[in-house]
């Protein structure tokens, strides 16, 4: 044979060769993600934003992650545990997802923790902020994309100290984990900074009317912190302002109570609102600003805590996904990629998990302000690489109980 025909049958041959490589690849299984949000009650708009932020993800891809074409399932929890953990079981045992993306809530996260530990499915955490799933017990198969519950509410409380120079505090709060444990981190920093917890309300998650818990507020407090989720705390600074407290006692809000997704059903009653969260849209960084841009074009809205985490949570999965070129039926070796992965490209800025799956992140100090006619978050203060542990030894921490409505004690409550 001569040369010429060797180089001809040489290149047919890897021609061959490639074309079978790309058709090997084109038939592999689509990875199967599934994702638990809200669609209903109290937590719906959350959860919609949840959607939004992962939906726009997978657009941008063309729904391919690391060369894998990627299908969605989505399971509706209703915002109830038991509900949650029966949808959870459907994308595992019916739709054969290989990755879950969520659910929302705290309460949700802990139903269905055991069967997540039983099934060995990966979960991302968009949102669900429990405490213990990244502390004293976690799960192996468990990541957070978001905060701890407490994680920004420990810099909230010693900026309030610190820098506000605020004495007093009154809280007001969801009656359920999550608004515990932002309420224990935040009394737990601002107490040990010389400041004093002297009352606290605890509302209902679907309460209709809180003008019975602001007549309770004490007059004589430097500021109130308000923690609520979805919805709630458009209704209370609304009523807050309404009963013309807004003009008399300064208002420090948890992440959500001011969060980008709800500050578009606000209006003046917001401003000046300081809070502290792993988000603002107003973070000024390349990333961000395609983020937000591309939030406003799909959604007509800037991007917050929920529509964030979620886009952050699938960051965190195609990071994983590209360190294992793709393979997630190796679970082992998906999930330890997964729990090691360093995000340079998040929105939030740059990201890296601790060893129990939690993020180590900036956390920033915000206030309510209006620019260009819309109420945004400015970030007033960074506090870069903020840990779930905060600044304390994390073998003391996690020797204390699990931050709730009754840790750490409230003994400087005044009847």
């Amino acid at each position: 044979m001569s040369k010429s025909l060797l180089v001809v049958a040489a290149a047919t041959a890897m021609f061959a060769t490639t074309c079978f490589g790309v058709a090997h690849a084109a038939e592999k299984d689509a990875i199967r993600i599934g994702f638990l949000t809200i669609k209903s009650g109290a937590l719906a708009a959350g959860g919609k934003q949840m959607e939004e932020g992962l939906r726009l993800f997978l657009k941008e891809r063309n729904n391919i992650i690391a060369g894998r074409k990627v299908e969605l399932f989505v399971g509706d929890t209703a915002g109830q545990p038991a509900i949650t953990k029966t949808k959870a079981q459907e994308l595992v045992e019916k739709d054969k997802v290989q990755v879950i993306i969520g659910p929302l809530a705290a309460f949700e996260a802990l139903a269905i923790d055991d069967y997540i530990r039983k099934t060995e499915v990966p979960v991302i955490s968009p949102s669900a902020a429990a405490e213990d799933l990244t502390q004293r017990k976690p799960n192996p198969w468990f990541v957070r994309a978001v905060g701890t519950s407490a994680q920004p509410s420990h810099v909230l409380g010693d900026y309030a100290a610190r820098e506000l120079k605020y004495k007093r505090i009154a809280i007001i709060a969801d009656d359920f984990a999550f608004g515990h444990e932002i309420v224990a981190g935040f009394q737990r920093t601002f107490e040990e900074n010389g400041g004093k917890v002297v009352q606290k309300l605890w509302s209902p998650l679907n309460v209709a009317d809180y003008g019975t818990y602001i007549g309770q507020i004490k007059p004589n407090v430097d500021a109130v912190f308000a923690a609520f989720a979805g919805g709630n705390g458009i209704k209370f600074l609304k009523q807050y302002d309404e009963y013309g407290l807004k003009a008399k006692i300064p208002l420090l809000g948890a992440m959500t109570t001011v969060d980008e997704g709800i500050l578009k059903s606000m209006g003046d009653e917001a401003l000046g609102v300081i809070s502290a969260g792993w988000y603002a849209a107003s973070i000024n960084n390349p990333d961000n600003k395609r983020f937000v841009q591309a939030m406003n074009r799909d959604y007509k809205q800037d991007p917050g805590y929920y529509s964030m985490g979620a886009y952050g949570a699938a960051l965190m999965l195609e990071q994983a996904l590209k360190n294992v070129n793709g393979n997630i039926e190796d679970k082992a070796a998906f999930m330890a990629a997964l729990r090691n992965v360093q995000i340079s490209n998040d929105p939030r800025g740059k990201i890296s998990l601790d060893a129990l799956g939690n993020p180590i992140m900036d956390i920033y100090v915000r206030k309510v302000e209006r620019k260009n006619g819309k109420l945004i978050n400015t970030v007033i203060k960074t506090y870069p690489a903020v840990s779930q542990f905060w600044t304390y030894n994390k073998t003391d921490f996690l020797t204390n109980p699990v931050y709730s409505r009754d840790y750490p004690p409230a003994n400087n409550i005044e009847k």
